[in-house]
């Protein structure tokens, strides 16, 4: 099964994009430092990216979303330990940055990791309940671990909380997926 290249959950950057605004990026500094670095992305330049991320860094370490967008950079070029990093950096300086959390499950989970994958998911679920984007992550890391009733369940509510078309076809297929093997058999998808 083919899953989103995208930790965030619906494959494009500019949905990540809009998860970190709505985090509460209330230092504009924070956000005008990462500008750049996200239209890069945007355009694909993902080594471009990283330069300017790290810059944005170094310049000012305190900065979670240069954090979760090296992490949604690294994760697009398989580099998964270094986005686990970069996003546990993020929800250090930002604890509530939910996407940070997101990404985190995500990049677990491609790592093996799915009991870190589902704390991160239930975590992320605990402080925003129902957030689709959390669903998925912990729908995927409840099937990665054969769970698949409630891998059913959640990401059922990942398609109740209206998700872009693409994203929408990709979950029924994953949902299709489980229907054909028995709880307790793990679902390995083609990007793990």
């Amino acid at each position: 099964m083919k899953g989103s290249k995208t930790a965030g959950g619906s494959g494009l950057h500019s949905a990540s994009m809009a998860r970190a605004r709505d985090q509460g990026a209330t230092d504009t500094a924070h956000w005008d430092a990462i500008e750049e670095a996200t239209e890069l992305l945007e355009e694909g330049r993902v080594q471009e990216a990283l330069i300017a991320l790290r810059d944005v860094i170094k310049a000012s370490p305190s900065n979670p979303y240069a954090y979760y967008f090296l992490g949604q950079a690294l994760f697009d070029i398989d580099q998964l330990a270094p986005a686990r990093d970069a996003y546990r950096a993020a929800l250090l300086l930002s604890p509530d940055y939910l996407g940070a959390r997101v990404g985190l499950s995500h990049a677990l989970r491609r790592l093996g990791d799915h009991e870190g994958a589902l704390g991160a998911a239930k975590e992320a679920l605990r402080r925003v309940p129902k957030d689709g984007d959390a669903m998925y992550a912990m729908g995927l890391a409840y099937a990665a671990r054969g769970q698949r009733h409630l891998a059913r369940k959640h990401l059922e509510g990942f398609l109740a909380a209206g998700p872009e078309l693409e994203a929408a076809m990709e979950v029924r297929q994953i949902l299709e997926t489980l229907g054909l093997g028995d709880e307790g058999d793990p679902i390995r998808f083609d990007d793990e």
